[in-house]
């Protein structure tokens, strides 16, 4: 009986996964990664130190895990926030948490991933997922007696004007224009005012959409 033949794209395929796994395994904890020491805010795996304007948030502020590993549950259904978002913004921001996964090789649990619903500027997304910068020191939890007030707000009508004349010196070259062209419109040229929609500097990121700039090797 003859021997069934391997397809080559079969091969490829296995070999890839082959070396996804091998460098998923060698791929440092973040426990590794993120540890800190305190005395020379530097780094240990990197040997970097960390910039002067973060060492007072680093001996005031806690990292996210470190909040949460104090929780029940690790605080699922908790609400976070972070101080810059306190300090930037006067509309309520911060994550609903829905899931955590703790690094269960750091000592005290206070490195891992947590996932949660986003409210940023007092508008909420639909879905879950990935909360990025947790090893940040600026997280905050919001106390529960607080929460309801926390996330009181009150949206502001948005000006309903979309739509203004050019200044003279415009609308006279418009018009010129115009019958340049040997057109006979009438309409009185209006300068469109929609905006267009640019998220804030400090908006989070989503990691789908860091992964694909990125890219993945193969």
């Amino acid at each position: 009986m003859a021997r069934k033949k391997v397809r080559p794209r079969l091969i490829a395929e296995l070999a890839r996964r082959v070396r996804a796994l091998r460098e998923q395994r060698e791929r440092p904890r973040d426990s590794q990664r993120y540890s800190l020491d305190y005395e020379t805010l530097t780094r240990p795996y990197t040997e970097r130190r960390l910039p002067a304007r973060a060492w007072p948030d680093v001996r005031r502020e806690s990292r996210l895990l470190q909040l949460l590993g104090r929780l029940p549950s690790f605080g699922l259904g908790r609400l976070v926030t972070r101080k810059s978002w306190l300090w930037q913004h006067d509309e309520p921001c911060y994550w609903r948490l829905t899931r955590v996964r703790p690094d269960y090789t750091a000592q005290n649990l206070d490195h891992g991933r947590a996932w949660g619903i986003l409210t940023f500027k007092g508008k909420t997304e639909s879905e879950a997922r990935e909360i990025e910068q947790v090893m940040y020191h600026d997280w905050r939890l919001v106390p529960k007696h607080e929460e309801e007030a926390f996330t009181a707000f009150t949206p502001v009508s948005e000006d309903t004007v979309r739509s203004v004349p050019y200044p003279p010196l415009l609308r006279a070259m418009i018009l010129a224009e115009r019958r340049k062209n040997g057109d006979s419109s009438t309409d009185e040229p209006m300068l469109n005012l929609e905006r267009i929609r640019i998220d804030p500097w400090d908006y989070p990121a989503k990691q789908e959409a860091k992964s694909k700039a990125k890219g993945t090797a193969v």
